[in-house]
This record gives structure tokens, sequence and C-alpha cells, in this order.
């Protein structure tokens, strides 16, 4: 099973092929996602520090054209499917920005 590190805390299990951002919601980690994992919003951004996220797919692609993002080293979470361990840094939360999550993303 997949480790996921996040800004030095202590590391959550994700499942084999997991989006990113449900292993984070599912172990209690505070992240947003506004447009419910549709890669529409970034708002659910993350930097990768260290691990393999994957190939970033079409959707990612454009959205990140879109709004700019040029660092590869910037993902959306919930286009990453978890298959190696990564070590991530949050970049929007519930409690940085007083948003609320935003609806759950489909598995």
């Amino acid at each position: 099973m997949p480790t996921v590190q996040i800004d030095g805390r202590e590391a959550v299990q994700a499942l084999e092929g997991q989006k990113l951002v449900l292993a984070l919601e599912d172990s209690g980690i505070d992240i947003l996602h506004r447009c419910g994992g549709n890669a529409k919003c970034t708002t659910c951004a993350v930097e990768i520090v260290s691990g393999n996220a994957g190939e970033i797919g079409e959707a990612e692609a454009t959205v990140r054209r879109n709004k700019g993002i040029e660092d590869d080293s910037i993902r959306l979470s919930c286009q990453v499917h978890v298959h190696d361990d990564l070590s991530i840094k949050l970049m929007k939360t519930t409690e940085s920005t007083g948003l609320d999550a935003g609806p759950r993303p489909q598995d």
C-alpha cells in the first residue's frame, strides 16, 4: 500500500490507484476540492515534493494551462492516482481559506 507524507506530518496510506484527494480526505487531512474532483477549479492542487505522481492527463493539462500553472511539481490531487509513495505539500485547505471543502469527488 503506497504512503503519502504530508508537510512533515505522520504519513497516511492510500489504496493502490486511489485518487490522492480521496486518500487525503479519508485520512482526515484538510484539503479543498471545490469542483468535486472534476479538474475544473485547481483548489485541490498540491506540490509534489518527491515521488512519482504519474503522467498529467488531458483534463489536468487543460486546466493547468488555463490557470497559468507551469510548475510540473504542482498537481491536482483529484487527478493523481496513487501508485507510489509520495511526499506532498498542501497548498489550500478549508482552514487557510475559510471555504468549505466542496462536494466529495467520485471514487
